[in-house]
């Protein structure tokens, strides 16, 4: 690998750990507090709204601390990545703006979490709801940064070649 440019070396992984070439586990993680997020918000706004929040508001609680645990798995996984990419690349500047989203979100989440251990068996508490909607926007923004290090700059993608076998 020591011949490879810093394109060709942001495809393979640092680590088997980090999931096979052209099938890196980092996506797929992502899935788990992206899901448990998107399904917090949900409860919460079920239980704006709704006549009985008690259970809602538990479970949004419950999803809250199950997205930040994936989120937490799926920066292992995202650092075996950035660990492929050559310093001061766009890709890099790229990467580095999309972890520090990450962060700022997993941050908002814990600080919505920990807001709600008093309030979610009582009444539905307005700022770790606006804590949690903050931090899905960044998990948004952080996202479609994510998706541009894969498919605009194909960091952890395989190569065309590879990728054309499927079309043979």
């Amino acid at each position: 690998m020591e011949n490879l440019t810093a394109h060709q070396r942001s495809k393979y992984p640092k680590s088997p750990l980090a999931g096979p070439y052209g099938h890196p586990l980092h996506p797929t993680l992502v899935t788990i507090p992206i899901g448990a997020w998107t399904a917090s918000l949900v409860f919460d706004v079920v239980a704006l709204f709704g006549s009985d929040d008690k259970p809602f508001l538990i479970g949004a609680q419950w999803l809250v601390g199950i997205g930040i645990v994936g989120a937490l798995a799926a920066a292992v996984f995202g650092l075996m990545d950035f660990a492929t990419l050559a310093g001061g690349t766009p890709a890099h500047r790229t990467a580095l703006i999309h972890m520090s989203l990450n962060l700022t979100a997993v941050a908002l989440f814990a600080v919505s979490f920990f807001l709600r251990l008093g309030s979610a068996k009582e009444d539905f508490a307005l700022v770790p709801f606006i804590l949690s909607v903050v931090g899905y926007l960044v998990v948004g923004a952080s996202g479609y940064l994510g998706g541009k290090l894969a498919y605009h700059y194909g960091v952890r993608v395989a190569d065309e070649k590879t990728q054309g076998e499927g079309f043979v």
